[in-house]
């Protein structure tokens, strides 16, 4: 499941070069499904409940899912941009407490364009995915699939 979480995070670069709503879009449908069920169980009209539990829930599960997406992304754009060679960056999501270590290739030309590989490992089952990174003229590191 972690690995899943960690290929979503690469997805959201690789979609929208440095931000997308993969998690946004996941916490939206937890939190959808939550709130209908949690809407249904307690309100007297339970079709009522379900619909209006429904969008809050989408609401609320959007905006966590949305949080939880740019703090794990900049970390990775900082340890593309920033992080030495080989060496190992580690951070903590402070709202999923999910904890990761990405570890930068040396920089590399193909295309016209500056290239680093980066390991991403989940801390708590020891996933590691590979993903490759260039970078634009901006600064801006895109991850490439």
């Amino acid at each position: 499941m972690r690995k899943v979480l960690i290929a979503a995070l690469l997805a959201c670069f690789v979609a929208a070069g440095y931000g997308c709503a993969s998690r946004a879009q996941q916490g939206a449908t937890v939190g959808g499904l939550a709130g209908a069920t949690i809407g249904a169980l307690t309100f007297k009209n339970k079709l009522l409940g379900a619909a209006v539990g429904a969008g809050v829930g989408t609401l609320f599960g959007y905006i966590v899912g949305n949080e939880w997406d740019k703090h794990d992304e900049a970390q990775v754009q900082r340890t593309l941009e920033t992080g030495k060679s080989d060496q190992p960056q580690s951070w903590t999501n402070p709202d999923t407490g999910a904890s990761y270590t990405a570890t930068p290739s040396p920089p590399y030309m193909s295309e016209n364009k500056v290239y680093r590989d980066v390991y991403i490992k989940d801390q708590k089952d020891g996933d590691t995915i590979m993903a490759k990174a260039w970078r634009d003229d901006k600064g801006v590191w895109h991850l490439k699939q």
